[in-house]
This record gives C-alpha cells, sequence and structure tokens, in this order.
C-alpha cells in the first residue's frame, strides 16, 4: 500500500518525490545495516513508510524483526494490517532522539526488546515526514540515551500500560505545564507498601476517600486533576495497577549518599532514595529545564531532554 498526496504544487511534487526517495535510501540503509550487524530488530516510526509491502520484503531479507511505532489510531491501524510488532506513542511532538528514546521504553514495556537485543532505529525532525537520522544501539551495553542496566525494571514491576500513560501525562506536563507556567513534580510507581512506609503526608493526601475508578491513571479525564495537584509539594504515589494512592507525600529515603549528575535539586535526589530502597519507579519533572528523568534502583536510566 503506497500513501498519495494530492494538490501539490509542481514545486511541491518535486520535493515530495526527493523526499521518498531520500526515505527509501535510508529504509536499504537500515536493513543493510542491520543484515550486516546482525541487529535484532529495527525500529521505525510507521508514518514514513510509503510502500509497506516492499519495505517488508527488505526488513525479512535482513533477517530482523520490524517495530513500528505509531502517534494516531489511523496509522496504527494502517499499518497493523501489516506489521506485527506495533507501538503506539503520544502525540507530543519530540525531537529526534527523544522518538527513539520513547519508542525503546515503550518497546521495553511491552516485552518487545529486551537487555543484549541490538536495535537499528529510523526517525525524523518534529513535523516532517523525511527520514533524517539513523543510529545503532546495543541494549547490552550502556549508552547516552538510556542506561540498559534498569531496562527490565520496567516490565518486571509495574503493568506496561499504566507505565505508558504515566510517561505520556509526565511528558505532557513538561511541555504544557500548569496554567503556562512550567511545573517540577515527582511520580512514585509500584511498589507501593514499602514507599509508603518511606514517606509521610506533607499535606492532607487530595485523593483519599475517592473511588479507585476515579483516580485510575489510565482514565485521561485525571490529567487535568493531576496538573492542578502537580503544584503541591512533595510526591505523587501510584500503585502498580495504575490507581493513584497520594499526593503531596514527602519521601524519607536519604537520596545524599547516592551520586547523581551535578546540578539537579532536591526531586532527583528524593527519585533516586526512594527507588534504592524500593522496587519503585519514580519519573521526575524538571521544573526549570521541563525535562524528564526516569529513576531505577537508585540511578537514572533514561532522560528526555527539550529540543533533542
Amino acid at each position: 500500500m503506497t500513501s498519495k498526496r494530492a494538490g501539490l504544487s509542481s514545486s511541491g511534487k518535486r520535493k515530495d518525490v526527493r523526499m521518498k526517495e531520500g526515505n527509501r535510501v535510508m529504509l536499504e540503509a537500515a536493513c543493510t545495516i542491520a543484515k550486516k550487524s546482525g541487529a535484532n530488530a529495527i525500529l521505525i516510526y510507521a508514518d514514513v513508510i510509503q510502500d509497506y509491502e516492499s519495505f517488508l520484503k527488505m526488513v525479512q531479507e535482513a533477517k530482523a524483526d520490524l517495530i513500528a511505532v505509531a502517534r494516531d489510531e489511523t496509522t496504527y491501524g494502517e499499518a497493523s494490517q501489516y506489521i506485527q510488532k506495533m507501538l503506539m506513542v503520544p502525540q507530543i511532538e519530540l525531537g529526534r532522539l527523544n522518538q527513539i528514546k520513547i519508542a525503546i521504553i515503550r518497546a521495553v514495556s511491552a516485552g518487545l526488546v529486551k537487555e543484549g537485543d541490538k536495535l537499528v532505529c529510523l526517525s525524523a525532525t518534529p513535523r516532517s515526514p523525511a527520514l533524517d537520522t539513523l543510529i545503532v544501539l546495543d541494549l547490552g551495553k550502556e549508552f547516552e540515551m538510556i542506561s540498559t542496566a534498569n531496562l527490565p525494571v520496567v516490565s518486571e514491576v509495574v503493568n506496561p500500560e499504566v507505565f505508558d500513560a504515566l510517561l505520556t501525562t509526565a511528558l505532557e506536563l513538561a511541555i504544557e505545564g500548569r496554567e503556562g507556567k512550567p511545573v517540577g513534580a515527582i511520580f512514585v510507581l509500584g511498589d507501593q507498601e514499602e514507599v509508603l512506609k518511606f514517606s509521610h503526608q506533607m499535606v492532607i493526601n487530595p485523593f483519599k476517600g475517592y473511588p479507585e475508578e476515579e483516580r485510575h491513571i489510565l482514565d485521561p479525564r485525571l490529567r487535568n486533576t493531576i496538573r492542578e495537584f502537580s503544584s503541591l509539594d512533595g510526591a505523587f504515589v501510584i500503585r502498580n495497577d495504575g490507581v493513584i494512592l497520594a499526593a503531596g507525600r514527602h519521601l524519607d529515603a536519604s537520596g545524599e549518599t547516592i551520586e547523581i549528575p551535578q546540578g539537579l535539586g532536591s526531586r532527583h535526589r528524593a527519585a533516586a532514595g526512594i527507588t534504592n530502597v524500593t522496587n519503585a519507579i519514580a519519573v521526575v519533572i524538571s521544573e526549570s529545564t521541563g525535562e524528564v528523568r526516569l529513576f531505577s534502583r537508585g540511578t537514572i536510566f533514561m532522560e528526555i531532554e527539550k529540543g533533542e
């Protein structure tokens, strides 16, 4: 199936042809590299695939799996007719590297990739269908984008769907802020009994007394509530099945002896501390930069920076 574009000027048609040809070259290069490097999978955003059948033949010749990522239901529905391993990511404008980061962490939480896998990843600039970035990642080693030592904990500790919903909520809050102003926040997900043991309320818990179905993070209507309560000091504590147990909670586990990058503040140290003494995952939004960092086992395993 080949996508079609209508209403283009002659200049626009030439650009469209060049873009399609450029994408074809990038796809061929990805398949060649995957075959020669022994990669386990090729990861790509589905909206840049012009001809699914031709691309699938190239992938099969490369002897690699294909993991396709969609930002909307239409693309997901079309691509899933051809591709078995599909992922949905939030419709949030992200740079090239962040697109790859989000896709990889979603793939890990869904069990599509694991530590030790080698991936060939393709991405494009925001709002552009033209592929311009190709990266080969070895998930068996440490590299700048993700600390692979903590990748397995995502699928082991929490429900992947819940993790995806929390990550989407955090990214939206980091980008949009509250009432147009930047916010800082910390979310602690999973191992709730231990997290509650190592924390205490700083203010009256705004979620106390409400039915569980009204405080479940999978409910998109709850995002505005989370946005409002993000102004409270302290952390959100979320059960591994997605029910928000508390907001405004002080994390007592000290992270003073844990080494974290210079320039990070008290939220990041608290996240390092609580994940060092529990099996929880912490997601921190930096108020000053809007960057989102994910913690597990006392260390950062992913950073999503603005503009990347």
